[in-house]
């Protein structure tokens, strides 16, 4: 299996939280156009998008191939949720990339390199959604570098270090997207944190350490520094490997993959602290290595890496606790590790490692339900692990808000 898969597997774990690109070698439809941005008319009803969705949504997903050293890049098919590779794709990576991270202004995209110990940055050329190298990139990171984070005011990055049990901090360039490491940099984590997670308002860091089973919560101050917040670690499911803060910033959830579960939290607004939803952890089927949350907090998805499967929850907006949605656990490639959903909130994507594919589905926006994309699942590169996507406003190409 992939290096990656050896790693997961010879420690019983491993993750890593946001981001996505997928390879070489794939098919699908593709993206839309607003005004000024992008091909004309004659391209967008060429890939399926005519109309109002012409004019108003071009959309682009990424995956880090761990594999095969690289990141691939799609466009979407806004009615139907198909891939199209890039012809320019797939974009040379660092050794090991696991995950893409946009920053939230749309204009820069890192992707850490695990084996490298580096981070890769690029600009993103939101008209045809092709990455380029940013100068000075890679940058270097920590030891096993993972999934990077950037706070909502988009001066900061952080990234957890699974090798050394910290977290880099760089301050971000506005003009060149360059990262410089703050002082006081890195900062001491848990036991082989995989994954960060921001809460909306850029307030707080949450860290998800998969061998010390607990997640690590900081405060953020203005100058980009981190320091723990009372009670802090808190206690999660066995091997942690994902970590995400809904849209809303009132809850955090955790997939577990040793356990089988996805432990709920409540998040202190004024203290950053976390406390269990009543009735977590949540079960879930065998090896949750991800979570996710739509973009408007209503559903939950998780890939369980060894069932092959993602499973649907909804999100009761009162308690946070999690239903599983009638017809889940859906059926996945191999191997499945990273998910995410479009920014517009109508399809998820999950990196199928094992079968170095990414299923795409149609989310049913009143239950929360997934079918199979026509065409699915489309061709990725080696090992795709996490995945990310963005949605073009002029010159930019926002993320989606997990």
């Amino acid at each position: 299996m992939l290096k990656a898969r050896l790693i997961a597997r010879s420690s019983s774990l491993l993750t890593f939280a946001v981001a996505l690109s997928a390879c070489a070698g794939s098919n699908a439809p593709g993206a839309m156009t607003p005004p000024g941005v992008g091909p004309d008319a004659r391209a967008q009803q060429a890939r399926g998008v005519s109309g109002p969705d012409a004019a108003a949504s071009v959309e682009y997903v990424y995956t880090a191939n761990f594999g095969s050293g690289n990141v691939s890049g799609y466009s979407v098919n806004v009615k139907t949720g198909a891939l199209t590779q890039l012809s320019s794709s797939p974009f040379a990576a660092g050794n090991g990339p696991v995950g893409v991270a946009i920053d939230p202004k749309g204009r820069y995209a890192y992707v850490g390199n695990f084996n490298a110990n580096t981070i890769s940055g690029y600009s993103i050329d939101a008209a045809t959604g092709v990455l380029t190298a940013l100068s000075g990139s890679p940058f270097p990171g920590g030891d096993e570098p993972y999934s990077a984070v950037i706070d909502a005011s988009d001066k900061y990055v952080y990234v957890p270090n699974r090798g050394s049990n910290n977290v880099s901090a760089f301050a971000l360039d506005a003009g060149t997207g360059a990262l410089t490491a703050l002082s006081g940099s890195p900062y001491p984590a848990g036991s082989g944190p995989v994954s960060a997670a921001l809460d909306p308002k850029g307030k707080f860091l949450y860290l998800a350490n998969r061998n010390g089973n607990n997640v690590t919560a900081y405060s953020i101050a203005k100058n980009g520094s981190l320091k723990q917040v009372t009670g802090s670690p808190f206690a999660a499911g066995t091997n942690p490997f994902a970590v995400i803060v809904d849209p809303s910033g009132k809850f955090v959830y955790v997939a577990n993959y040793g356990s089988s579960t996805i432990s709920a939290y409540t998040l202190d607004a004024k203290t950053g602290a976390l406390t269990a939803v009543s009735g977590s952890p949540f079960g879930t089927a065998a090896g949750p290595y991800s979570v996710t949350v739509d973009k408007n907090g209503k559903f939950l998805y998780v890939p369980n890496n060894n069932a092959d499967q993602v499973s649907a929850y909804t999100i009761d907006a009162s308690t946070g606790a999690l239903t599983q949605v009638a017809g889940s656990p859906y059926g996945a490639g191999q191997y499945t590790n990273g998910i995410g959903t479009d920014p517009l909130g109508k399809f998820v994507y999950a990196a199928n490692e094992g079968s170095n594919n990414i299923s795409a589905y149609v989310v049913n926006a009143k239950t929360g339900g997934l079918s199979p994309v026509s065409g699915s699942p489309f061709n990725a590169g080696g090992g795709p692990f996490e995945i990310g996507s963005c949605l073009v406003k002029g010159s930019a190409c926002l993320p989606a808000s997990i």
